[in-house]
């Protein structure tokens, strides 16, 4: 059996076990992960956690559970604490790139050895964002990359990871946390990994501004860039740029005179 197909089957199964008409969420925990393997005599990977990572980060769930959801509603994956984890009902407002925003166009300042060996995926783009400091420019603050693939446990949550942390600071002095969620290739900004992130500022940088980032390969490799925040126990985006890397010659007096007037409204 296929990973995908054993995978859905699995939490398929789990799901239609203890949901009813009506309920908004559905708890378990991983050892039924291995009962119901057991009983569909299913051999499941060493990491146990891939399949809870596969249906929050990059595969739909199966359509049995997609169903049971009403109008404008889909099915997410949260965890709860160590092992434990709940399917719950959330509004749909998946995390895609706008399609209408203008393209800022940004001199590439990334190595050449680095742009001939790089992937198409969220390695290449934190790359990417941190050798031209995308995130400073996004922001407006001078930010510093801290650490690269945070894994930590959060209090009410259990293990959590982000692709990459920078603290910064800006022209009052004050501090930031900013924990980037980076998508390459067909992976999608997920609103668990930004619930995440608000939790790990909460618990682990307590005194400094938290705001959450997004970043997304598009079409012809520009990147969307996102910032959220939280309210009303609703993710958000607040704001959403796109930037596209080119040569320097490529900035033409015509674009930085288009920038200036969008500086100006």
């Amino acid at each position: 059996m296929k990973r995908k197909t054993r995978y859905s089957a699995i939490i398929e199964r789990i799901f239609l076990s203890k949901f009813r008409p009506g309920m908004k969420h559905v708890d378990f925990e991983r050892v039924e992960i291995e009962r119901a393997a057991r009983q569909f005599r299913i051999k499941l990977p060493k990491n146990i956690g891939d399949l809870i990572y596969s249906f929050r980060y990059r595969a739909d769930l199966p359509e049995a559970i997609r169903t049971t959801a009403g109008q404008g509603e889909t099915w997410i994956i949260r965890p709860t604490g160590k092992a434990r984890y709940r399917l719950i009902l959330v509004p749909d407002r998946p995390f895609h790139p706008n399609p209408n925003l203008a393209i800022t166009k940004v001199p590439d300042a990334t190595p050449g050895i680095v742009t001939k060996y790089a992937f198409n995926d969220e390695q290449a783009l934190l790359a990417r964002l941190r050798y031209n400091r995308l995130i400073d420019i996004f922001t407006g603050v001078t930010c510093y990359s801290l650490q690269n693939h945070l894994r930590t446990t959060v209090p009410d949550m259990g293990q959590v990871e982000t692709d990459e942390l920078y603290v910064g600071v800006d022209k009052r002095g004050s501090h930031y946390i900013f924990p980037v969620q980076a998508k390459g290739g067909t992976d999608k900004l997920n609103v668990v990994q930004i619930e995440q992130d608000f939790a790990v500022c909460a618990h682990k940088f307590p005194g400094l501004i938290c705001r959450p980032m997004g970043a997304q390969f598009m079409e012809g490799g520009t990147i969307a860039l996102f910032e959220f925040e939280q309210g009303n126990g609703l993710v958000s985006i607040s704001s959403e740029k796109h930037y596209k890397l080119v040569p320097p010659e490529e900035v033409t007096a015509g674009d930085l005179k288009s920038y200036q007037q969008r500086a100006a409204d």
